[in-house]
């Protein structure tokens, strides 16, 4: 009797301690499975004072962290200089006075003016100076021999003679200053600008039988006659500015001046450079009675050879009657 109230106190133990220990048990299992929120770590005091209460907004803090330095921008790209603006190139335009003038028996000379404008001009006054003009006349070609005289004996007399083939029965050049301090000496002879450089054509024949330094001093010679028969002349101060791009020159044509064609050009140099020239011509005719006998002496010589006697031939006649001198 006494084993069995023994055994049922035991009984009653063990059922009293699975009673308490099995929902212990339970909530551990529950706590040890992964999507139970329960099993989140445990939150300390220090992290629940600095954790936000979502009742009361927590005061913000100013950023005393230091900004980070901004990176540089690059620099612009240079914008490209425009290219410099191309100016048209100077021309020069000219023309004379009068394309023909009348020489009669009367002609005691007369005068060419020529005239133009720099096309395209950069002068900013007449004063400036910033170009040159050369205005050059220049006469048709003619031939001509120049003779050597020695003292024979006493007496002057021809010995030693040059011809030319083609000389320019007139040259006149004027220019706005001396040719010397336009270009250079190389440039003026490309050109044949100037009384040195006017192109004297020897005959062959000379060229054979005459030396270099000899034909030099009949070329001098030829000048100094044409200068002093006022057929060549120089002006270096004859070309005159009116406005930034006009000009003007008066060239003298003396008495004695060969009829026919005359060629003007005008040479437009800036700094030493030529950058353009111009052409044009006048025209020297005979008019009136004189053209008539020229062209008849030329183109029907016998009909004027004849035409010459019988006219002397009456004339004669005539003045024999006039004075009694004529007997029958």
């Amino acid at each position: 009797m006494a084993n069995f109230k023994r055994f049922h106190l035991l009984f009653r133990a063990l059922v009293l301690a699975i009673a308490v220990l099995a929902p212990l048990v339970s909530g551990l299992t529950a706590l040890a499975e992964p999507g139970n929120p329960a099993a989140k770590p445990s939150v300390t005091a220090k992290q629940k004072q600095t954790k936000k209460s979502p009742d009361r907004p927590t005061e913000a803090k100013p950023n005393t962290a230091k900004p980070a330095p901004e990176a540089a921008a690059p620099p612009p790209a240079p914008t490209p200089a425009p290219p410099p603006a191309v100016l048209p190139p100077e021309r020069v335009e000219a023309d004379v006075s009068a394309r023909s003038i009348a020489v009669t028996a009367a002609f005691k000379g007369s005068e060419v003016t020529v005239f133009g404008t720099v096309d395209n001009s950069r002068q900013p006054s007449p004063e400036a100076g910033y170009y040159d003009v050369i205005v050059a006349v220049e006469g048709a070609p003619a031939p001509a021999v120049i003779r050597r005289k020695s003292n024979v004996a006493g007496l002057w007399v021809n010995t030693a003679s040059a011809s030319f083939d083609r000389v320019p029965s007139y040259y006149a050049v004027a220019s706005t200053r001396p040719l010397e301090e336009i270009a250079d000496a190389s440039v003026l002879a490309q050109y044949g600008i100037g009384l040195e450089q006017i192109p004297l054509i020897a005959n062959p024949k000379t060229t054979e039988t005459t030396d270099a330094a000899e034909l030099r001093d009949y070329e001098a010679a030829l000048g100094r006659l044409m200068v002093k028969d006022g057929l060549y002349t120089r002006d270096d101060y004859g070309v005159t500015f009116s406005g930034r791009s006009l000009f003007r020159s008066t060239l003298a044509l003396p008495a004695n001046v060969p009829v026919g064609q005359l060629v003007a050009r005008v040479y437009l140099f800036r700094e030493g450079e030529l950058l353009n020239k111009f052409t044009t011509r006048v025209a020297l005719e005979r008019t009136g009675i004189e053209r008539f006998i020229y062209e008849s002496a030329h183109n029907a010589p016998w009909f004027y050879g004849i035409v010459a006697v019988l006219l002397a031939l009456a004339c004669g006649l005539a003045a024999s009657a006039l004075f009694g001198r004529v007997r029958l």
